[in-house]
């Protein structure tokens, strides 16, 4: 049993569902125990630490909904245990509260720096206390139900590309691509994850396109065609809903526009089209070459890319950018001395076998 959940089944609502768990850390075990006591007899489920390094260590097994923490405990104060759960994917969207008896200033930039949501000073106001961790539950299950909706539309992409054995892994590579072209890019986190999203999502319309035209093994004819080309504008219908993908459906809609104009569905020409969706095209496009369709092999590395700058002379595709993908790939040191995220990749990892 973890510390401080004793008896918390008590006072359950009449849904037998506790509201939430709350982590409560701090040295002080009289202090503690009552806060403890307070919140589950609102109906929440308390886990507690004693210290910095228990609560770090408690956080990797036990999944919380909100955290409050003491500013001085030892090994390991609240600003330290705050940055370290708003540095890690796990816990980084988890309300943290650091409770304090500090009211300086410069205490609290130090919290907004560390990423805290909130603050509580001491002596504690049970009032204050409850408003506030209600509300920061409530912030957490819209969260909560925002990553399902997220999950789901991931999973919707994958059983799209599961039915072409042709198209196996592609969201994947193309999430890495434009993720490395935007590193070497000096592109923000920010667009990097929605590059990533995009690669995910980026075809999820073709939901509406029947098997018999996505798995089509010669050319399409012109009425398969304009079904084909539909799936952009159903794809950023399905995900417009979504406020965390507004900044994906600029790549949904337009990753198969052309730069002389001749792409769909909106015609868009030069840098009228989004520069995520020219990142992903690029990508998109590489990709396509450099695996197996049923049409013709795949192309090795280095004609892949001549390829794709042949195609820049027609006027299809950004120029500038098929230059920075192909010293990416090539694995320029100067473009790869930005830190991947753990589970990624360098580029020069991503390169096919010339």
């Amino acid at each position: 049993m973890v510390r401080g959940e004793k008896e918390w089944w008590l006072h359950m609502p009449e849904n037998g569902l506790p509201l939430g768990t709350i982590l409560v850390a701090g040295e002080d075990e009289e202090a503690r125990e009552h806060l403890e006591h307070l919140l589950r007899s609102q109906g929440y489920r308390v886990v507690a630490a004693r210290d910095g390094a228990e609560t770090v260590e408690l956080l990797r097994t036990q999944a919380v909904d909100l955290a409050l923490l003491d500013v001085m405990m030892p090994r390991a104060g609240g600003f330290c245990v705050c940055r370290d759960m708003k540095s890690r994917a796990e816990t980084r969207l988890t309300p943290v509260v650091l409770v304090t008896a500090m009211s300086r200033t410069d205490d609290r930039i130090r919290g907004i720096e560390a990423g805290a949501d909130d603050f509580l000073n001491r002596p504690l106001r049970k009032e204050e206390l409850l408003a506030r961790v209600k509300s920061l539950i409530r912030m957490k299950r819209y969260t909560d139900e925002l990553e399902s909706a997220e999950t789901v539309l991931c999973m919707l992409a994958s059983s799209i590309e599961a039915k072409d054995p042709y198209t196996e892994g592609h969201c994947d590579r193309l999430s890495r691509y434009s993720v490395a072209l935007g590193v070497s890019l000096g592109l923000s986190e920010e667009t990097r994850v929605i590059l990533r999203r995009g690669g995910i999502v980026h075809d999820i319309g073709k939901v509406g396109v029947s098997e018999q035209i996505l798995l089509k093994a010669g050319p399409l004819d012109s009425a398969e065609r304009r079904l084909m080309e539909t799936h952009t504008v159903l794809g950023e219908r399905i995900c417009a809903p979504l406020k965390s993908f507004r900044q994906v459906l600029p790549i949904i809609r337009s990753h198969h526009e052309k730069r002389d104009g001749s792409g769909y569905p909106d015609g868009l020409k030069g840098d009228a089209i989004p520069l995520t969706a020219r990142i992903l095209q690029t990508a998109d496009l590489y990709d396509a070459l450099t695996t197996d369709r049923p049409y013709r092999r795949a192309l090795p590395h280095r004609q892949a890319l001549e390829t794709m700058r042949q195609e820049v002379r027609f006027g299809w595709w950004d120029g500038e950018l098929v230059d920075a993908f192909e010293i990416m790939m090539n694995g320029a040191p100067v473009l790869l001395a930005a830190p991947f995220k753990a589970g990624s990749v360098r580029a020069h990892e991503l390169v096919e076998s010339a």
